[in-house]
């Protein structure tokens, strides 16, 4: 049997500056952050500590004009996370960038995945 192939993706990252990049696992964050109510459960989810998930919450709060997530503290009623307004638009934005490159790569991505060969012993 043939292994299955995946169909070529793109992998965006759009870099503002050296330290402002906002890229597929940042927007991955987002995503379940808004999804989950929490970093330390979006982090999980990604097999990401929560000191690194709290990291890059605190480099995209910082890029931006207006926080992306916004938490509260936990204790006997325990903490939690939402995405802002801001957050909500930021992504949106991402994903959309993402979904127009793909389409406008599209005829590319398929000439190169022609040109691509199986090499021998799956490498």
């Amino acid at each position: 049997m043939e292994p299955e192939t995946s169909p070529p993706r793109l992998r965006i990252r759009i870099v503002f500056g050296e330290d402002e990049i906002m890229g597929p696992g940042k927007a991955e964050l987002l995503e379940r952050i808004g999804r989950c109510g929490s970093i330390a459960a979006a982090g999980r989810e990604m097999n990401m500590s929560y000191k690194r998930a709290w990291s890059l919450i605190g480099t995209m709060n910082a890029m931006f004009s207006a926080p992306v997530v916004e938490s509260t503290r936990g204790g006997a009623g325990g903490g939690g996370a939402v995405l802002t307004d801001r957050g909500r638009d930021v992504l949106a934005l991402y994903r959309q960038f993402e979904a127009d490159a793909a389409k406008a790569g599209s005829p590319r991505l398929d000439a190169l995945s022609r040109m691509m060969t199986d090499m021998p012993g799956g490498k």
